[in-house]
């Protein structure tokens, strides 16, 4: 984030949330300052500054949808239905909402995701929005390896992209899926509206669109292939989508035929960002990180239609 953008992103979630003449004791606060998106509260209102180069057709179009009644009690719907310019940047305003805690793993709400995801995937897909952007960003994570540096832990990676159907390396288009998909789903991506109790919503539109909706359950299946995830919790996410009614597996049998390619895919990202970190960072790999990285080998010496079941 450059120096003159925040002050005028804070000065935007200031104004949004009440008149620069109301007397306020709220305080700013920076919630995420990343490459890809900056983000600041003021009270009740969340300012975000998307990242550099982001289509502002695209995103309004975006915005549009998350505001649509069809998307009520799924979607968190944002203050101002178009995005602002400062400096370059394109700026989104949001209610504030109360974020998933890290610290209760035990209470995560993976039966709310699960059941929001069934319920976007169902939700029809309006005329002129783009495509999801999920492989898009498998893409850009790869790209983040390439240019990263030398590491030992580089070579099985790349080989496990290598083996990707094109459409999850965003070399050609996906499959006609034809599904409203979120695009980047993790429990990050919830909070709960309004604050503190209210019932849990899908935040973060910057990659929602049309695409295959297993994108959106291929990072809990990652995790659950690579051991990260417990069965049980697994069990809980799949059986609640299922029960809800979402399109990506089938309502009963064998999920993994489907799940496959995009949870494939979701572990390549993930290994290639715990490189790239790790080179620029100039510190060795954590035990989570390589447990990663160790799926993606096992990726590569079997192959896709040889492998029974959960493969990443």
């Amino acid at each position: 984030m450059t120096a003159d953008v925040l002050p005028a992103l804070t000065a935007g979630a200031r104004t949004t949330a009440h008149p620069a003449d109301t007397p306020c004791t709220h305080h700013d606060s920076v919630l995420a300052d990343r490459h890809d998106g900056t983000v600041v509260r003021h009270g009740d209102t969340v300012a975000k500054a998307h990242a550099p180069g982001t289509d502002p057709a695209e995103l309004s179009r975006r915005l549009e949808l998350a505001a649509h009644p069809a998307l009520t009690g799924t979607l968190l719907a944002p203050l101002r239905p178009k995005p602002l310019d400062l400096h370059g940047r394109l700026v989104t305003f949001w209610p504030y909402g109360t974020p998933v805690d890290p610290e209760t793993p035990e209470a995560a709400p993976w039966e709310a995701a699960a059941t929001l995801l069934a319920r976007l995937h169902r939700t029809p897909v309006p005329d002129g929005l783009p495509p999801m952007r999920g492989p898009a960003k498998a893409a850009r994570a790869i790209a983040r390896l390439r240019t990263a540096g030398p590491h030992p832990a580089a070579a099985p990676v790349l080989r496990a992209w290598a083996a990707l159907p094109a459409w999850a390396r965003a070399e050609a288009p996906m499959p006609p899926a034809g599904t409203l998909c979120h695009g980047d789903l993790h429990l990050g991506q919830l909070v709960r509206h309004p604050a503190p109790r209210g019932p849990w919503l899908l935040i973060d539109v910057d990659d929602l669109g049309v695409g295959v909706p297993t994108w959106d359950l291929a990072r809990p299946a990652a995790w659950y292939a690579c051991g990260l995830l417990p069965p049980d919790v697994w069990t809980r996410f799949l059986t609640a989508y299922q029960r809800a009614g979402g399109p990506a597996v089938p309502a009963d049998g064998d999920p993994w035929p489907a799940l496959d390619a995009a949870a494939r895919a979701l572990t390549v990202q993930t290994a290639a960002l715990a490189i790239a970190k790790s080179v620029g960072e100039d510190r060795p790999l954590d035990e989570v990180q390589q447990a990663v990285i160790d799926a993606c080998d096992r990726m590569g010496a079997v192959p896709p239609e040889l492998a029974p079941g959960p493969t990443a």
